[in-house]
């Protein structure tokens, strides 16, 4: 175990792995993510939770394409197929994910006019989902942070984390990236710039 830590699980979905939003080796991560789940106390999951029509979706707009980017009241936003619709299968936990001991599930996204990438804040910056107090309450002072995709999602959460305060280290073979237009390199470079560490999940303490 590791202790004042938490393992932080984005968007582990039916629809980022065979879905309407797969992400190219989504699957992948999945049995590694069991395996370090066995080292930490605390474990935290995130979930897209869409409402349909949302505003991130291509659908939503007449003309426009997924992943397309268009201007919305709070930034940039990247168009996206329909996914992860609430009470769907394509919004359901992969079923090969296993985590009984996961205390906290974050639902994201579920405003139907803001986009929500980030565990700990929607994308218009200013609405928090209540994680960072979840985490001081409990203690907790260093996130690892896994799951899809990488330059999306667990970037933006892996920034705010250390926006917040907490020690952050993204695992990089527990995650996989969409690589929109480069994307990926360029979540990297926010990461480290914002002081993310960048580890292997052999590295974990722990780690069986």
């Amino acid at each position: 175990m590791i202790a004042q830590s938490a393992l932080i699980v984005v968007d582990v979905q039916n629809g980022f792995i065979d879905g309407a939003l797969p992400v190219p080796g989504g699957v992948e991560v999945v049995p590694i993510i069991n395996r370090l789940a066995c080292a930490f106390p605390n474990i935290i999951i995130t979930q897209d939770w869409h409402p349909p029509g949302h505003v991130s979706f291509a659908s939503s707009h007449p003309g426009r394409q997924p992943f397309d980017a268009i201007e919305l009241p709070y930034g940039r936003q990247v168009l996206w197929p329909d996914h992860c619709v609430q009470n769907t299968h394509d919004a359901a936990l992969h079923d090969a994910l296993d985590l009984p001991r996961a205390q906290l599930l974050i639902r994201k996204g579920f405003h139907s006019d803001v986009d929500s990438y980030s565990a700990f804040q929607e994308a218009d910056r200013k609405t928090p989902t209540g994680l960072a107090g979840y985490l001081r309450e409990r203690g907790i002072q260093t996130l690892f942070i896994t799951g899809l995709a990488t330059d999306f999602c667990v970037a933006w959460t892996a920034i705010d984390a250390r926006d917040n305060g907490f020690e952050t280290c993204v695992i990089e073979d527990a995650t996989r990236a969409i690589d929109l237009n480069d994307s990926l390199a360029a979540a990297w470079a926010q990461m480290t710039a914002h002081g993310v560490q960048r580890i292997q999940s052999r590295e974990i303490e722990g780690f069986v």
